[in-house]
């Protein structure tokens, strides 16, 4: 594989083991773990995530480092490893077919009968040839290629004659896509189509990212997957934000030293580093069980409380202290409450709805990839937890390890009165627009097997809708982008707030632009309700309804790209679970909103 085609990052979120891969001359799977050249200088350190992860997995141990770059790799080589899939080819040149001019048709080839990246025809001569764009897979991420000759024959079959693709109609569409063989069977490929086909049989577990031969077991039906297509590959990640706890000045010092304090041979007995001139000097300031229990809490050695993601982060958050955490450059999170004069006015109607604004001027965000499905993403849930049940694909045969980036950035954070909320709960409007959003909800998870207590609820939904809408409104004087914008949700026990966040992998962070935003937050939240009364696709969009299946928009009520929809990048649940109607009055519901509309 070329070097430089994909940064670090995109290996975390897009291009991550079992992804897909379009090179000039050939199409590849991007390699398990196994295959990546490593030489272990760049651990990530962040043991609120790594203990989610070990759970997750049911791994005794587990380290988080940052994905190898190109210079890791040896000359003219890549540290991310790579296998030819798909194995069938089609011939660039295509001919007409013999029953209908009209037609065109093109070979089908294996990659064992290729010379040299190219075919010889039966003139002889050499042509050039492309991946076919058609495999099978499952839910679960195993992937295979099509058995064609199978497909075309309708079972068995010892006929080894030729094999073209042709194309009956004026598009490109599946419909028009015939499979034929030269005996003259023929098949179209659009039968092969569609979740519930069952024409392509029972998945055998093929991993082709791991090895050649690795399998698994799987039940899950084969399902035909155009390999270029946005749901090939959906990466699962989890993502944590940094707390003060993991950030004090020892912390800082072990991660630091990590590396030698890990190499001493009695990890039991760190009373020994004293022996190190280097390490004495570096922890002279501080006791020898300290040290020792702080090693362990990086290593991954001690059992921590298991809160929910988001729970410990809005509990930080929303600290009734002027500042939370330490002012340093080495300070992972630094955070400074405003006082309420700075964003409470009698003119706003919405500041009585809100608790606290908080400036978040230092953060850092910890993305790690654990595995990846295809035809349908996987999400955290309200909490920021995974599914301990979730059905993934894995980065390798056996997992000691996975690849992570940190961001680092600034945000704004406010929080809602939850007295508020739970009045605003108990409305009649509200309450019937819930029981409309969980029916569609209960239509969509039926088909998928989830079950209902995974709904995220109301407050979540109206929470949701108004980070969309903000970020949307303070894109446009921050300085950054929409698509630069992040969100994370807090609907849990704990609280009601909302984070809009910015990070950058690079050392040096970002601007400021989002601290400025949060100043002037009451003038970025009253354009935000103002924009969100009327859509430019109105009425459409207000009377839309979730339990319309024939629209495919069950988790959605009054939404659409003319108003909440933003770059999936930026949404922490792909677009879903979005609703004007509960943040404001819309021209279909009028009485379930939580704001009052600005005159």
């Amino acid at each position: 594989m070329p070097e430089n085609i994909l940064r670090q990052s995109q290996l975390i979120t897009t291009y991550g083991p079992g992804a897909m891969i379009d090179l000039p001359d050939r199409s590849v799977i991007i390699s398990g773990l196994d295959d990546w050249s490593y030489r272990g200088g760049d651990r990530i350190e962040e043991p609120r995530l790594t203990a989610k992860l070990r759970a997750l997995l049911n791994v005794p141990s587990l380290d988080l480092r940052t994905p190898p770059s190109h210079e890791e790799g040896k000359r003219r080589t890549s540290p991310v490893g790579a296998y030819i899939f798909p194995r069938w080819f089609i011939v660039k040149d295509p001919i007409s077919s013999p029953v209908n001019p009209q037609w065109s048709r093109q070979r089908l080839v294996e990659w064992s009968h290729l010379d040299r990246y190219r075919f010889l025809d039966d003139d002889r001569k050499r042509k050039n040839v492309v991946p076919v764009r058609f495999v099978s897979g499952c839910r679960r991420g195993c992937v295979d290629d099509l058995d064609w000759r199978r497909l075309v024959h309708q079972g068995y079959t010892k006929c080894r004659r030729p094999l073209w693709l042709e194309e009956r109609g004026t598009g490109a569409g599946i419909a028009d896509i015939f499979i034929v063989c030269g005996c003259g069977k023929e098949r179209s490929l659009y039968e092969a189509s569609g979740p519930k086909s069952g024409i392509l049989g029972r998945c055998k577990g093929k991993r082709p990212w791991i090895g050649p031969y690795a399998r698994e077991r799987c039940n899950e039906n084969n399902r035909l997957l155009v390999r270029t297509a946005s749901n090939a590959y959906f990466s699962q990640t989890m993502n944590v934000i940094s707390l003060p706890e993991y950030d004090s000045g020892l912390a800082s010092t072990v991660a630091e030293q990590f590396k030698p304090l890990d190499a001493l041979a009695s990890v039991e007995m760190l009373a020994d580093f004293r022996r190190n001139p280097d390490l004495n000097t570096v922890f002279e300031d501080f006791d020898d069980q300290d040290v020792l229990d702080e090693y362990h809490r990086q290593k991954g050695g001690q059992e921590h409380e298991d809160v929910p993601v988001k729970t410990a982060e809005f509990k930080v958050l929303n600290k009734g202290t002027e500042f939370i955490g330490e002012n340093d450059p080495r300070s992972k999170f630094y955070a400074e409450t405003l006082h309420h004069r700075a964003w409470n006015s009698e003119t706003h109607s919405f500041s009585a709805l809100i608790d606290k604004v908080v400036l978040v001027h230092r953060l850092r965000e910890v993305v790690a990839l654990l595995g990846f499905t295809r035809f349908e993403a996987v999400t955290p849930d309200k909490d920021g937890e995974l599914d301990l049940d979730v059905r993934r694909a894995s980065l390798a045969e056996e997992i000691r390890w996975l690849p992570a980036i940190e961001n680092r950035g600034e945000g704004v954070f406010l929080s809602f009165k939850i007295d508020k909320i739970n009045r605003w709960l108990k409305r009649p409007g509200t309450e019937k627009r819930g029981q409309e959003l969980l029916n569609g909800y209960r239509m969509w998870a039926e088909e998928r097997r989830r079950s209902e207590e995974d709904f995220p609820g109301v407050p979540y939904i109206m929470l949701h809708s108004l980070s969309h809408m903000l970020m949307t409104a303070i894109s446009l004087e921050c300085g950054y982008p929409a698509s630069a914008l992040r969100e994370r949700v807090y609907a849990g026990d704990g609280g009601y707030g909302i984070l809009i966040y910015t990070g950058s992998s690079d050392s040096e962070g970002t601007l400021g632009g989002l601290i400025e935003a949060g100043r002037r937050l009451p003038r970025h939240i009253e354009r935000a309700l103002k924009d969100g009364v009327l859509c430019s696709n109105d009425p459409v969009c207000a009377d839309h309804s979730p339990s319309d299946v024939l629209e495919g928009r069950e988790l959605q009520g009054a939404a659409c790209h003319g108003c909440l929809l933003i770059a999936e990048t930026s949404c922490e649940q792909r677009n879903n679970f979005l609703d004007r109607a509960l943040v404001v009055p819309t021209i279909a519901t009028q009485n379930a909103a939580f704001f009052e509309p600005p005159e």
